[in-house]
């Protein structure tokens, strides 16, 4: 099935036609317009080799700095994507797991999450947001993914303090316990 889309210059086009004809196309996430590559869509990069230098700031925080050039793998559709001298400014939130291999070799791998902080489109010097206004959206990535653990991890407790059963048995509803006082005859809740 075909869509239309409306482009950034007002025309319609088939969404389905020409990817990089869409690249422009506005679309829309969770009431947001947004142009770009659609939600869900994916890349895959070569990093080249690259140097990555760290140092330790306290016993459990390192600062890190990488750079190196990355490679698409494949060939980007002609004419999709942004031009050339477009820069980005994005915030990575990352689990890095190492392993020893020998005095000078670990493996590493890195799963996480990144964030676009700014753009500077490649006919102006400047970013589309000033270093306060990046810092402000940081505060609020950092903000929401701090609620989002902390849900997860209120879920994880709930989950983790259910009864264990057997398989095949049911929970039966927990009521209170009456005991008979002897000297009295009235009725008390357990504790």
């Amino acid at each position: 099935m075909k869509g239309k889309a409306r482009t950034s210059h007002g025309g319609t086009q088939s969404l389905d036609d020409d990817v990089a004809a869409t690249y422009d196309a506005f679309k829309e996430f969770e009431g947001r317009r947004y142009t770009g590559m659609r939600v869900g869509r994916g890349h895959k990069w070569n990093y080249d080799p690259g140097v990555w230098t760290e140092k330790k700031v306290t016993p459990d925080q390192w600062e890190i700095h990488y750079a190196v050039t990355k490679r698409r793998v494949g060939k980007a559709p002609e004419g999709s994507g942004v031009p050339v001298g477009t820069g980005y400014h994005w915030y990575i939130l990352a689990h890095q797991n190492a392993t020893k291999l020998n005095a000078n070799e670990y493996t590493t791998s890195m799963t996480g999450m990144k964030f676009k902080l700014a753009h500077r489109r490649a006919d102006k010097g400047t970013w589309n947001a000033s270093v306060q206004a990046q810092r402000r959206h940081l505060i609020t990535i950092l903000k929401q993914v701090s609620e989002d653990l902390e849900r997860e991890a209120a879920v994880n407790e709930a989950k983790s303090a259910r009864p264990k059963r057997a398989e095949g048995t049911r929970l039966r509803a927990a009521t209170p316990v009456a005991s008979k006082r002897a000297a009295n005859g009235k009725y008390s809740r357990a504790a």
